[in-house]
């Protein structure tokens, strides 16, 4: 009988040591709290991966937008820049000779323009 007690007290001991029996104080066990937000937090929660896709997609459309609207205002004032240049390479210029200079700015020019302007078209 004391080696049935005993083990079974063992056993008690054993299944409280490891959180198998309920809490004695009838307090609730804590969860794990819930995953960090990431993106926009004024969204709500996303509910399904269909969701999730479509939140990924839309947030990563943005983000293509504003780097493609950071690349456009750069290449815009490289391309005022050159324009200046150019005019005052022309206004120094005799009317009957063109520097090599003046004309590989031109080009350039040209380039940085259809560049800018495919950026404009965006992604399609």
């Amino acid at each position: 009988m004391r080696s049935r007690f005993t083990t079974w007290m063992f056993v008690l001991s054993l299944c409280m040591f490891l959180g198998f029996a309920p809490n004695a104080s009838g307090q609730r066990q804590s969860t794990a709290p819930p995953p960090p937000v990431r993106g926009d937090p004024s969204l709500p929660p996303i509910t399904n991966a269909d969701d999730a896709q479509e939140r990924l997609t839309t947030e990563m459309a943005k983000k293509a937008a504003k780097e493609r609207a950071a690349a456009l205002k750069i290449d815009t004032d490289k391309l005022l820049k050159l324009s200046v240049e150019l005019k005052q390479s022309v206004d120094k210029s005799d009317e009957n000779v063109l520097s090599l200079d003046v004309i590989k700015k031109a080009e350039e020019i040209e380039k940085l323009a259809r560049s800018v302007k495919e950026k404009m078209k965006g992604p399609n």
